[in-house]
């Protein structure tokens, strides 16, 4: 049985999606965002960038106990031990790690900083036009590569993969990182692709309804730091 750190964000669903396409038995532990629960002992010695999510497997390598934290990282760990979804041969796997590489270092932070200079930082004091328009363009080009890509195949890499896990949680929020569609019908029709699968609606309802879009001052400062 699979432990699973988690809380209901982008970053999150990656792993509860996986777990549940993966059909690995799991048991969820709520790590608090908001709360600060991320910077608890316990949750540091197993996470030391005190950042979810994370897994704890204790049949990991030659059957010892492991645990891993980073998200791509979990990913390509799971996708090893089924052998589902990394692809079946080296060719695939390069095509499904590239694209998995590509989320971690361009959709994830980008559309991370979108939401924050869009969304939290102005509540906070700081309305920042210049930020507020670099990654909201950056986000859409980034998309717009999603798009071109996704006219040559149903999914990112080819056949469903890990890489589609890891990019759909964040692409799903594309209104608040105040992008359009209209433009783009291939990633139109990819998210509603993987959004009807089974396994994807159900690791996207795992505790949805303590998701909080709208921090209150007390956790703005658990999540971002003190307001200058």
């Amino acid at each position: 049985m699979i432990d699973l750190f988690y809380w209901p964000t982008p970053n999150g669903w990656k792993i509860s999606i996986a777990l549940e396409e993966f059909g690995l038995p799991y048991t969820t532990h709520l790590i608090d965002i908001g709360a600060g629960d991320q910077f608890k002992p316990d949750f540091l010695a197993i996470a030391p960038n005190n950042r979810m999510p994370a897994i704890t497997d204790p049949d990991g390598p030659d059957g010892a106990p492991i645990s891993i934290f980073e998200s791509g990282a979990i990913l390509q760990y799971l996708a090893r031990k089924t052998g589902q979804f990394g692809g079946a041969t080296e060719r695939e796997r390069i095509a499904v790690d590239q694209w998995l590489m590509w989320q971690m270092g361009g959709v994830g932070p980008m559309a991370g900083q979108a939401h924050h200079f869009l969304k939290y930082a102005p509540g906070m004091g700081h309305d920042i036009p210049y930020a507020k328009d670099r990654y909201r363009a950056e986000t859409g080009r980034l998309y717009g590569v999603l798009d071109r890509q996704l006219t040559k195949t149903e999914y990112v890499a080819g056949d469903y993969s890990i890489a589609d896990m890891a990019i759909w949680p964040w692409a799903s929020l594309w209104e608040g990182q105040q992008q359009t569609l209209e433009d783009k019908p291939n990633l139109a029709r990819w998210l509603d692709t993987v959004a009807a699968r089974p396994a994807v609606q159900r690791g996207h309802a795992l505790h949805l309804d303590k998701r909080n879009t709208k921090p209150d001052a007390a956790a703005q400062e658990k999540l971002f730091g003190k307001k200058d």
